[in-house]
């Protein structure tokens, strides 16, 4: 792959939160989709997020999700590849999907608020985040 293609690839695929937050502004339809355990994400999340743990993503558990937005997927951060897990399975489910670049800790790094929570997932207890298996 040359490096033009690397890019244009990685920019088809990947989003990070200042344009997740324009769109958002802009009235842009999408639907941010946290790829983490159910515990995870009820100690903290991204507003307007839905929790759809990778581990139980099927075309059942996906019936209801929306053919025509955009799907976000994320997690933590980049020591978790929940977001990466969750958004392969939605797009072989046939869904329009981009990872956000950072997930939850660079959201909050740009200074933008999440809900539910200030607790995030501890190094040693990865398994309890969703972010691994």
């Amino acid at each position: 792959m040359d490096q033009i293609a690397f890019y244009q690839a990685k920019l088809a695929y990947e989003i990070d939160s200042w344009d997740v937050a324009e769109r958002q502004k802009q009235g842009k339809a999408l639907l941010l989709v946290d790829g983490r355990s159910p515990a995870a994400y009820a100690a903290e999340t991204l507003p307007g997020a839905i929790n759809l743990p990778h581990r139980g993503i099927t075309a059942e558990s996906t019936a209801q999700l929306p053919r025509d937005v955009l799907l976000v997927t994320f997690c933590d951060g980049i020591g978790c590849n929940a977001s990466t897990k969750t958004a392969l399975k939605l797009a072989k489910l046939g869904f329009t999907v981009k990872e956000l670049q950072g997930g939850l800790d660079w959201w909050k790094r740009d200074g933008y608020p999440t809900v539910a929570g200030g607790a995030s997932c501890d190094i040693n207890t990865a398994a309890d985040c969703g972010c691994g298996g």
